[in-house]
Protein backbone atom coordinates (compact mmCIF):
# COMPACT_ATOMS: atom_id res chain seq x y z
CA UNK A 1 0.00 0.00 0.00
CA UNK A 2 1.54 3.36 -0.84
CA UNK A 3 2.34 5.65 2.10
CA UNK A 4 2.45 9.33 0.96
CA UNK A 5 4.59 9.80 4.57
CA UNK A 6 7.19 8.49 3.15
CA UNK A 7 8.71 11.61 1.16
CA UNK A 8 8.58 14.08 4.16
CA UNK A 9 11.20 16.57 4.91
CA UNK A 10 12.97 16.82 8.22
CA UNK A 11 11.45 20.00 10.07
CA UNK A 12 13.15 21.44 13.02
CA UNK A 13 12.22 20.35 16.65
CA UNK A 14 10.80 24.21 17.48
CA UNK A 15 8.45 24.16 13.95
CA UNK A 16 7.87 20.68 14.87
CA UNK A 17 6.48 21.00 18.16
CA UNK A 18 4.64 24.43 16.73
CA UNK A 19 2.42 22.41 14.24
CA UNK A 20 1.54 20.03 17.24
CA UNK A 21 0.77 22.59 19.46
CA UNK A 22 -3.07 22.53 18.46
CA UNK A 23 -3.21 19.27 20.08
CA UNK A 24 -1.58 19.90 22.73
CA UNK A 25 -3.74 23.31 23.78
CA UNK A 26 -6.85 20.89 23.01
CA UNK A 27 -5.74 18.27 25.51
CA UNK A 28 -4.80 20.93 28.20
CA UNK A 29 -7.91 23.18 27.71
CA UNK A 30 -10.60 19.55 28.21
CA UNK A 31 -8.71 16.59 29.52
CA UNK A 32 -5.98 18.31 31.88
CA UNK A 33 -8.72 21.54 33.24
CA UNK A 34 -11.39 19.06 33.30
CA UNK A 35 -9.03 16.75 35.80
CA UNK A 36 -8.16 19.53 37.57
CA UNK A 37 -12.16 20.63 37.95
CA UNK A 38 -13.24 17.09 38.89
CA UNK A 39 -15.71 17.66 36.42
CA UNK A 40 -15.60 16.76 32.51
CA UNK A 41 -19.16 18.31 32.20
CA UNK A 42 -17.82 22.41 32.72
CA UNK A 43 -15.38 22.79 29.86
CA UNK A 44 -17.07 21.74 27.03
CA UNK A 45 -15.31 19.74 24.17
CA UNK A 46 -16.40 21.62 21.48
CA UNK A 47 -14.98 24.83 23.02
CA UNK A 48 -11.84 23.46 23.88
CA UNK A 49 -11.85 22.50 19.91
CA UNK A 50 -12.74 25.48 18.65
CA UNK A 51 -10.04 27.06 20.32
CA UNK A 52 -7.00 24.66 19.51
CA UNK A 53 -8.05 25.16 16.00
CA UNK A 54 -8.15 29.24 16.34
CA UNK A 55 -4.46 28.60 17.28
CA UNK A 56 -3.55 26.14 14.86
CA UNK A 57 -4.33 28.32 12.31
CA UNK A 58 -3.24 31.56 14.06
CA UNK A 59 0.29 29.67 14.23
CA UNK A 60 0.00 28.34 10.60
CA UNK A 61 2.85 30.10 9.15
CA UNK A 62 3.93 30.59 4.70
CA UNK A 63 0.46 30.32 3.65
CA UNK A 64 -2.24 33.65 3.38
CA UNK A 65 -5.37 33.37 5.75
CA UNK A 66 -7.28 32.15 3.14
CA UNK A 67 -5.29 29.46 2.06
CA UNK A 68 -4.91 28.33 5.35
CA UNK A 69 -8.78 28.48 5.95
CA UNK A 70 -8.88 26.50 2.57
CA UNK A 71 -6.65 23.72 4.41
CA UNK A 72 -8.57 23.43 7.20
CA UNK A 73 -11.83 22.98 5.40
CA UNK A 74 -10.97 20.40 3.18
CA UNK A 75 -9.94 18.54 5.84
CA UNK A 76 -13.10 19.24 8.00
CA UNK A 77 -15.21 18.21 4.65
CA UNK A 78 -13.12 14.96 3.68
CA UNK A 79 -15.48 12.26 2.37
CA UNK A 80 -14.53 10.18 5.25
CA UNK A 81 -15.88 12.50 7.57
CA UNK A 82 -19.49 13.05 5.55
CA UNK A 83 -19.72 9.62 5.52
CA UNK A 84 -19.43 9.50 9.42
CA UNK A 85 -21.67 12.24 9.46
CA UNK A 86 -23.59 10.53 7.70
CA UNK A 87 -24.35 7.97 10.48
CA UNK A 88 -24.68 10.28 13.07
CA UNK A 89 -27.41 11.59 11.52
CA UNK A 90 -28.88 8.28 11.09
CA UNK A 91 -28.21 6.94 14.06
CA UNK A 92 -29.52 10.03 16.35
CA UNK A 93 -32.86 9.44 13.85
CA UNK A 94 -33.59 5.63 14.81
CA UNK A 95 -32.68 6.10 18.65
CA UNK A 96 -35.12 8.76 18.81
CA UNK A 97 -37.89 7.27 16.60
CA UNK A 98 -37.12 3.89 19.03
CA UNK A 99 -37.62 5.36 21.96
CA UNK A 100 -40.30 7.17 21.53
CA UNK A 101 -42.89 4.40 20.00
CA UNK A 102 -41.83 2.19 22.81
CA UNK A 103 -39.19 0.07 21.20
CA UNK A 104 -36.70 0.38 23.61
CA UNK A 105 -39.30 0.32 26.45
CA UNK A 106 -39.80 -3.49 25.49
CA UNK A 107 -36.02 -3.97 24.46
CA UNK A 108 -34.97 -3.23 27.75
CA UNK A 109 -38.04 -4.91 29.93
CA UNK A 110 -37.60 -8.31 27.67
CA UNK A 111 -33.28 -8.44 28.28
CA UNK A 112 -33.94 -7.13 31.92
CA UNK A 113 -36.34 -10.50 32.45
CA UNK A 114 -34.21 -13.05 31.18
CA UNK A 115 -30.83 -11.37 31.68
CA UNK A 116 -29.61 -11.13 35.31
CA UNK A 117 -28.61 -7.46 36.52
CA UNK A 118 -25.44 -8.68 38.18
CA UNK A 119 -24.22 -9.65 34.85
CA UNK A 120 -25.63 -6.85 32.48
CA UNK A 121 -21.98 -5.58 31.96
CA UNK A 122 -19.82 -8.60 31.27
CA UNK A 123 -22.78 -9.76 29.13
CA UNK A 124 -22.81 -6.12 26.90
CA UNK A 125 -19.14 -6.73 26.65
CA UNK A 126 -19.02 -10.25 25.52
CA UNK A 127 -21.60 -9.22 23.20
CA UNK A 128 -19.31 -5.98 21.48
CA UNK A 129 -16.84 -8.44 21.33
CA UNK A 130 -19.20 -10.90 18.94
CA UNK A 131 -20.26 -8.09 16.62
CA UNK A 132 -17.14 -6.75 16.02
CA UNK A 133 -15.37 -9.53 15.43
CA UNK A 134 -18.63 -10.64 13.38
CA UNK A 135 -19.01 -7.56 11.54
CA UNK A 136 -15.27 -5.78 11.66
CA UNK A 137 -16.07 -2.47 12.45
CA UNK A 138 -16.18 -0.82 15.79
CA UNK A 139 -18.68 2.05 14.44
CA UNK A 140 -21.74 -0.88 14.01
CA UNK A 141 -21.02 -2.17 17.10
CA UNK A 142 -21.56 1.38 18.79
CA UNK A 143 -25.00 1.94 16.48
CA UNK A 144 -25.59 -1.39 17.68
CA UNK A 145 -25.14 -1.78 21.43
CA UNK A 146 -24.79 2.14 22.80
CA UNK A 147 -28.68 3.31 22.76
CA UNK A 148 -29.59 -0.01 24.35
CA UNK A 149 -26.79 -0.66 26.96
CA UNK A 150 -27.60 3.09 28.09
CA UNK A 151 -31.38 2.73 28.33
CA UNK A 152 -30.42 -0.98 30.69
CA UNK A 153 -28.30 1.38 32.64
CA UNK A 154 -30.90 3.82 33.80
CA UNK A 155 -33.17 1.26 34.33
CA UNK A 156 -31.51 -0.63 36.59
CA UNK A 157 -29.85 1.80 37.93
CA UNK A 158 -26.41 1.36 36.87
CA UNK A 159 -23.62 3.50 35.86
CA UNK A 160 -24.14 4.54 32.14
CA UNK A 161 -20.58 5.60 31.81
CA UNK A 162 -19.53 2.34 33.07
CA UNK A 163 -21.69 0.32 30.52
CA UNK A 164 -20.99 2.08 27.53
CA UNK A 165 -16.84 1.75 28.80
CA UNK A 166 -17.88 -1.90 28.50
CA UNK A 167 -19.23 -1.56 24.90
CA UNK A 168 -16.31 0.51 23.67
CA UNK A 169 -13.95 -2.20 24.76
CA UNK A 170 -16.04 -5.00 23.64
CA UNK A 171 -15.72 -2.90 20.09
CA UNK A 172 -12.39 -2.37 19.80
CA UNK A 173 -11.83 -5.98 20.49
CA UNK A 174 -13.25 -7.07 17.15
CA UNK A 175 -11.84 -4.29 15.51
CA UNK A 176 -8.29 -5.33 16.37
CA UNK A 177 -8.88 -9.10 15.77
CA UNK A 178 -11.30 -9.12 12.69
CA UNK A 179 -10.23 -10.65 9.61
CA UNK A 180 -12.29 -7.82 7.31
CA UNK A 181 -11.84 -5.19 9.58
CA UNK A 182 -9.97 -2.08 7.88
CA UNK A 183 -7.43 -1.81 10.29
CA UNK A 184 -6.34 -5.50 9.89
CA UNK A 185 -6.37 -4.72 5.95
CA UNK A 186 -4.42 -2.10 6.30
CA UNK A 187 -1.85 -3.47 8.64
CA UNK A 188 -1.30 -6.39 6.88
CA UNK A 189 -1.17 -4.75 3.39
CA UNK A 190 1.83 -2.07 4.59
CA UNK A 191 3.95 -4.85 6.75
CA UNK A 192 3.49 -7.38 3.49
CA UNK A 193 1.83 -10.57 6.09
CA UNK A 194 -1.25 -12.46 5.48
CA UNK A 195 -4.82 -11.54 7.90
CA UNK A 196 -4.39 -14.99 8.86
CA UNK A 197 -1.28 -14.70 10.13
CA UNK A 198 -1.93 -11.47 11.92
CA UNK A 199 -4.83 -12.96 13.53
CA UNK A 200 -2.89 -15.78 15.37
CA UNK A 201 0.08 -13.13 16.83
CA UNK A 202 -3.15 -11.20 17.56
CA UNK A 203 -4.66 -13.86 19.68
CA UNK A 204 -1.72 -14.07 22.33
CA UNK A 205 -2.04 -9.88 22.71
CA UNK A 206 -6.34 -9.60 22.78
CA UNK A 207 -7.33 -12.68 24.24
CA UNK A 208 -5.76 -12.26 27.53
CA UNK A 209 -7.05 -9.01 27.99
CA UNK A 210 -10.49 -10.00 26.76
CA UNK A 211 -10.66 -12.32 29.54
CA UNK A 212 -8.75 -10.07 32.45
CA UNK A 213 -11.58 -7.25 31.32
CA UNK A 214 -14.08 -9.70 31.93
CA UNK A 215 -13.49 -11.28 34.77
CA UNK A 216 -12.82 -7.45 35.86
CA UNK A 217 -16.45 -7.23 34.73
CA UNK A 218 -17.56 -9.78 36.68
CA UNK A 219 -16.60 -8.71 39.74
CA UNK A 220 -16.07 -4.94 40.10
CA UNK A 221 -19.52 -3.24 41.25
CA UNK A 222 -21.50 -1.58 38.02
CA UNK A 223 -24.19 0.00 40.11
CA UNK A 224 -26.70 -2.33 38.29
CA UNK A 225 -29.46 -3.20 41.08
CA UNK A 226 -31.65 -5.60 40.86
CA UNK A 227 -35.48 -4.08 40.00
CA UNK A 228 -39.17 -4.89 39.32
CA UNK A 229 -39.19 -5.48 35.41
CA UNK A 230 -42.35 -3.95 33.96
CA UNK A 231 -44.45 -6.42 32.31
CA UNK A 232 -43.46 -6.06 28.43
CA UNK A 233 -47.21 -6.18 26.77
CA UNK A 234 -45.57 -5.82 23.15
CA UNK A 235 -42.61 -8.28 23.07
CA UNK A 236 -42.55 -7.61 18.78
CA UNK A 237 -40.90 -4.43 19.41
CA UNK A 238 -37.01 -5.47 20.18
CA UNK A 239 -37.73 -6.23 16.24
CA UNK A 240 -35.81 -3.02 14.89
CA UNK A 241 -32.86 -4.01 17.44
CA UNK A 242 -32.78 -7.59 16.42
CA UNK A 243 -32.76 -6.31 12.76
CA UNK A 244 -29.88 -4.08 13.34
CA UNK A 245 -27.70 -6.56 15.05
CA UNK A 246 -28.66 -9.66 12.78
CA UNK A 247 -27.46 -7.08 9.75
CA UNK A 248 -24.78 -5.88 11.45
CA UNK A 249 -23.36 -9.72 11.75
CA UNK A 250 -23.96 -10.14 8.34
CA UNK A 251 -21.77 -7.39 7.18
CA UNK A 252 -24.36 -4.81 5.85
CA UNK A 253 -23.07 -1.60 5.21
CA UNK A 254 -23.64 0.27 8.79
CA UNK A 255 -25.84 3.28 6.61
CA UNK A 256 -28.16 0.66 5.22
CA UNK A 257 -28.43 -1.19 8.99
CA UNK A 258 -30.42 1.85 10.44
CA UNK A 259 -31.87 2.63 7.32
CA UNK A 260 -33.11 -0.35 7.59
CA UNK A 261 -34.16 -0.04 11.38
CA UNK A 262 -36.02 2.97 10.81
CA UNK A 263 -37.80 1.71 8.17
CA UNK A 264 -39.15 -1.15 10.40
CA UNK A 265 -39.56 1.23 13.74
CA UNK A 266 -41.65 3.31 11.30
CA UNK A 267 -44.05 0.18 10.39
CA UNK A 268 -44.26 -0.83 13.93
CA UNK A 269 -44.99 2.68 15.06
CA UNK A 270 -48.02 3.02 12.35
CA UNK A 271 -49.02 -0.31 13.69
CA UNK A 272 -49.44 0.78 17.26
CA UNK A 273 -51.11 3.90 16.11
CA UNK A 274 -47.81 6.49 15.87
CA UNK A 275 -48.84 8.95 13.06
CA UNK A 276 -46.73 9.53 10.51
CA UNK A 277 -46.09 12.90 10.88
CA UNK A 278 -45.40 11.95 14.93
CA UNK A 279 -42.81 10.01 13.76
CA UNK A 280 -41.15 12.19 11.25
CA UNK A 281 -41.08 15.19 14.58
CA UNK A 282 -39.33 11.93 16.43
CA UNK A 283 -36.54 11.42 13.97
CA UNK A 284 -36.19 14.81 13.83
CA UNK A 285 -35.48 15.34 17.24
CA UNK A 286 -32.86 12.63 17.01
CA UNK A 287 -30.95 14.65 14.03
CA UNK A 288 -31.16 17.93 15.98
CA UNK A 289 -29.73 16.01 19.05
CA UNK A 290 -26.13 14.73 16.77
CA UNK A 291 -25.91 18.84 16.31
CA UNK A 292 -23.29 19.01 18.65
CA UNK A 293 -21.41 15.87 17.91
CA UNK A 294 -21.17 17.01 14.29
CA UNK A 295 -19.84 20.23 15.09
CA UNK A 296 -16.97 18.80 17.41
CA UNK A 297 -16.64 16.35 13.76
CA UNK A 298 -16.04 18.62 12.20
CA UNK A 299 -13.61 20.58 14.39
CA UNK A 300 -11.40 17.71 15.05
CA UNK A 301 -10.93 16.97 11.14
CA UNK A 302 -10.15 20.20 10.82
CA UNK A 303 -7.86 20.59 13.27
CA UNK A 304 -6.02 17.69 12.50
CA UNK A 305 -5.66 18.79 9.01
CA UNK A 306 -3.93 21.66 9.71
CA UNK A 307 -1.65 19.57 12.16
CA UNK A 308 -0.69 17.45 9.44
CA UNK A 309 0.03 20.33 6.15
CA UNK A 310 2.24 22.34 9.03
CA UNK A 311 4.51 19.01 9.32
CA UNK A 312 3.34 17.46 12.31
CA UNK A 313 2.63 14.20 11.45
CA UNK A 314 6.28 14.10 9.77
CA UNK A 315 8.18 15.57 12.82
CA UNK A 316 6.41 12.73 15.01
CA UNK A 317 7.55 10.03 12.45
CA UNK A 318 11.33 11.34 12.56
CA UNK A 319 11.70 12.61 15.83
CA UNK A 320 10.13 8.34 16.83
CA UNK A 321 12.36 6.48 14.31
CA UNK A 322 15.67 8.45 15.04
CA UNK A 323 16.72 6.70 18.27
CA UNK A 324 15.13 3.03 18.04
CA UNK A 325 17.60 0.45 18.79
CA UNK A 326 17.45 -3.55 19.23
CA UNK A 327 13.80 -5.71 18.69
CA UNK A 328 12.54 -4.52 21.69
CA UNK A 329 13.64 -0.66 20.89
CA UNK A 330 12.49 -1.15 17.82
CA UNK A 331 8.86 -2.89 18.59
CA UNK A 332 8.58 -0.06 21.30
CA UNK A 333 9.07 2.47 18.39
CA UNK A 334 6.50 0.98 16.38
CA UNK A 335 4.13 0.92 19.27
CA UNK A 336 4.64 4.70 19.91
CA UNK A 337 4.72 5.65 16.56
CA UNK A 338 1.34 4.10 16.01
CA UNK A 339 -0.16 5.73 18.98
CA UNK A 340 1.24 9.46 18.50
CA UNK A 341 -0.02 9.42 15.23
CA UNK A 342 -3.59 8.16 15.85
CA UNK A 343 -3.46 10.64 18.61
CA UNK A 344 -3.04 13.16 16.21
CA UNK A 345 -5.41 12.01 13.73
CA UNK A 346 -8.39 10.42 15.64
CA UNK A 347 -8.32 7.51 12.89
CA UNK A 348 -6.74 4.28 13.97
CA UNK A 349 -6.32 3.04 10.31
CA UNK A 350 -5.49 6.12 8.96
CA UNK A 351 -2.68 5.79 11.33
CA UNK A 352 -1.71 2.40 10.06
CA UNK A 353 -1.80 3.49 7.08
CA UNK A 354 0.41 6.83 7.77
CA UNK A 355 3.41 4.65 9.50
CA UNK A 356 3.16 1.61 7.66
CA UNK A 357 5.80 1.90 5.12
CA UNK A 358 8.24 3.12 8.15
CA UNK A 359 7.52 0.89 10.43
CA UNK A 360 7.97 -1.98 7.56
CA UNK A 361 11.83 -0.68 6.98
CA UNK A 362 12.07 -0.79 11.23
CA UNK A 363 11.19 -3.90 11.21
CA UNK A 364 13.37 -5.15 8.07
CA UNK A 365 16.43 -3.08 10.06
CA UNK A 366 15.78 -5.15 12.89
CA UNK A 367 14.22 -8.53 11.64
CA UNK A 368 11.06 -8.42 13.08
CA UNK A 369 8.61 -10.33 12.10
CA UNK A 370 5.85 -9.01 9.63
CA UNK A 371 3.15 -10.72 11.52
CA UNK A 372 4.21 -9.13 14.76
CA UNK A 373 4.81 -5.47 13.90
CA UNK A 374 1.26 -6.05 11.96
CA UNK A 375 -0.27 -7.03 14.91
CA UNK A 376 1.46 -4.35 17.34
CA UNK A 377 0.48 -1.69 14.60
CA UNK A 378 -3.52 -3.10 14.70
CA UNK A 379 -3.30 -3.52 18.49
CA UNK A 380 -2.02 0.30 19.24
CA UNK A 381 -4.02 1.81 17.58
CA UNK A 382 -7.14 -0.12 18.36
CA UNK A 383 -5.78 0.97 22.64
CA UNK A 384 -5.28 4.76 21.73
CA UNK A 385 -8.83 5.16 19.76
CA UNK A 386 -10.60 3.73 22.53
CA UNK A 387 -8.98 5.87 24.88
CA UNK A 388 -8.93 9.14 23.08
CA UNK A 389 -12.19 11.01 23.83
CA UNK A 390 -12.64 12.48 20.54
CA UNK A 391 -12.34 9.56 18.32
CA UNK A 392 -15.52 8.62 16.51
CA UNK A 393 -16.25 5.96 18.16
CA UNK A 394 -16.61 7.26 21.53
CA UNK A 395 -18.09 10.61 20.32
CA UNK A 396 -21.11 8.60 18.87
CA UNK A 397 -21.57 6.06 22.04
CA UNK A 398 -21.37 8.91 24.38
CA UNK A 399 -23.73 10.87 21.73
CA UNK A 400 -26.28 7.96 21.95
CA UNK A 401 -26.32 7.70 25.91
CA UNK A 402 -26.34 11.24 26.51
CA UNK A 403 -23.02 11.86 28.63
CA UNK A 404 -19.77 13.16 28.22
CA UNK A 405 -17.18 12.06 25.69
CA UNK A 406 -14.72 11.88 28.80
CA UNK A 407 -17.37 9.85 31.49
CA UNK A 408 -16.35 6.45 30.45
CA UNK A 409 -12.70 7.27 29.99
CA UNK A 410 -11.94 6.06 34.08
CA UNK A 411 -13.86 2.71 33.19
CA UNK A 412 -12.37 1.70 30.05
CA UNK A 413 -10.08 -1.99 31.41
CA UNK A 414 -9.95 -3.39 28.02
CA UNK A 415 -7.71 -0.54 26.20
CA UNK A 416 -5.55 -0.33 29.67
CA UNK A 417 -5.41 -4.16 29.40
CA UNK A 418 -4.69 -4.33 26.23
CA UNK A 419 -1.41 -1.96 26.68
CA UNK A 420 -0.37 -4.35 29.54
CA UNK A 421 -0.32 -7.63 27.38
CA UNK A 422 1.32 -5.43 24.29
CA UNK A 423 3.73 -4.25 26.95
CA UNK A 424 4.60 -7.72 28.10
CA UNK A 425 5.15 -9.24 24.62
CA UNK A 426 7.90 -6.63 23.69
CA UNK A 427 9.64 -6.98 27.17
CA UNK A 428 8.98 -11.19 26.83
CA UNK A 429 9.68 -11.12 22.96
CA UNK A 430 6.36 -13.73 22.97
CA UNK A 431 5.18 -15.70 20.53
CA UNK A 432 8.81 -16.26 19.96
CA UNK A 433 7.59 -17.72 16.86
CA UNK A 434 6.76 -14.38 16.05
CA UNK A 435 9.56 -12.26 17.44
CA UNK A 436 12.10 -12.61 14.93
CA UNK A 437 12.98 -14.22 11.98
Amino acid sequence: MADSTTSYHRISTLDGLRSLSPVVIFLLLYLVLSIIIGDFYKVPIAVALALACIWGIATFTGRSLTERIEIFSRSAGHSDILYMIWIFVLAGAFASLAKEIGAVDATVGLTLKFFPADYIVPGLFMAACFISLSIGTSVGTVVALSPLAAELANASGGNVAYVVAAVLGGAFFGDNLSFISDTTIAATRTQGCKAGDKFRANLWLAVPAAVATLLAYLFIPSGVSEITVPEVTQPWMVAPYLLIIILAICGINVTIVLTAGIAVTIILGIMTGNSIIDMLGFMGSGIDSMGSLIIITLLAAGMLGVVKATGGISFLLDSLTRHATGKRGAQVCIALLTSAVNICTANNTVAIITVGSISRGIAKRFSLDPRKTASLLDTCSCITQCLIPYGAQTLLATSLAGISPAAPWQYLIYPWALALSVMLSIIFQYPRSYSGR
